[in-house]
């Protein structure tokens, strides 16, 4: 296996935080390289065809390069031409589809294992996200090749019967997206209502489909079995089959936690995961180990976007570049 280079910072993520801890380290002079499992911005690459991000671009920018978009919300299309120019004209040091494996820190040296290398990093920071992990409800038929944790275009279900399980932003963009294809959604909702969380002007879109009965729903509900050919559902009024071609389970993702505790990083126990960090210098329980962006809410995953976690990079960049005496506590 070949051994590339020491670095000084080894990014661990491809994204838009991993390229605005790349960006920053570029301006400190720091040698540093991003190490992304798959294409550039990954998560964002696998978002839906039509996704309407719910920050303004300008709360999407890096290192304050402007965002210029069409709509006052930009979509994904238009962030991914953004994240890939900023990558290419700032000439940042990336290696894609190179899966980091494995990360050993020994005497202030982080020995990085990828699918590909080795490298050695005096720093690492974790800015990998949250979207390759689904929640799995773990019911029978979830395996059925008719399920899918991800949504990417409507087109794909017109005409047929989907179920949508949920109530966040993805799962009420694909049950009105697959709605207005043609498609027969009918919509399980673990809670009373659809989510507050969904962007304000979509929610009145969903909620007037359902109450004019475009769009099915069983609220306080959720799935008990899937079959080929239909779902079984626990309702209020008792358990119900639905004939069913397609299931979308779109109950969120999480961070991958066993990455995390596997290089170390401690994580609370009140089952909201939260690693340790520093709040100040984003640096965690194993020195010279720092985390950014989402990651850092743990399953908490809507208290991070890019627009909060942006500052990341910088309070990274000024503690790694800080001298070595004012890091002791």
């Amino acid at each position: 296996m070949q051994i590339r280079n020491k670095f000084q910072v080894v990014i661990i993520g491809g994204g838009p935080i991993g390229i605005a801890c790349a960006l920053e380290a570029k301006k400190k002079g720091l040698s540093y390289i991003i190490l992304e499992k798959g294409c550039l911005v990954n998560s964002l690459y696998h978002y839906p065809t039509n996704m309407t991000f719910f920050s303004t671009s300008e709360k999407l920018e890096l290192d304050n390069i402007p965002f210029i978009s069409n709509n006052p919300k930009p979509g994904k299309r238009e962030a991914l031409e953004y994240y890939r120019r900023i990558a290419t004209n700032n000439e940042v040091n990336i290696n894609l589809f190179e899966k980091v494996i494995d990360v050993k820190s020994e005497n202030d040296i982080h020995t990085v294992v990828t699918s590909k290398n080795e490298y050695k990093a005096e720093n690492v920071i974790v800015a990998t996200g949250f979207y390759d992990i689904p929640n799995h409800l773990g019911v029978p038929g979830e395996e059925l090749p008719k399920v899918s944790h991800y949504y990417n275009d409507p087109h794909y279900y017109a005409t047929q019967k989907t179920i949508v399980v949920g109530a966040s932003n993805s799962a009420v963009d694909a049950a009105l997206e697959i709605y207005r294809k043609g498609g027969d959604v009918t919509m399980v909702v673990r809670k009373p209502e659809i989510g507050e969380r969904v962007k304000y002007w979509v929610r009145p879109d969903i909620i007037n489909r359902i109450e004019e009965g475009s769009i099915n729903a069983y609220f306080n509900s959720s799935i008990k079995e899937i079959k080929e050919n239909e779902v079984t559902i626990e309702t209020p009024e008792g358990e119900q089959s639905i004939a069913n071609d397609f299931v979308l389970l779109l109950t969120g993702y999480r961070p991958n936690f066993g990455f995390l505790q596997d290089i170390g990083i401690k994580l609370s126990d009140d089952g909201r995961k939260i690693p340790f960090y520093d709040e100040d210098t984003m640096e965690t329980n194993i020195p010279g180990c720092y985390l950014a962006g989402v990651i850092c809410g743990g399953v908490e995953t809507h208290k991070w976007f890019i627009e909060n976690s942006r500052v990341h990079a910088k309070m990274i960049m000024e503690h790694i570049g800080s001298p070595k005496s004012e890091k002791v506590k």
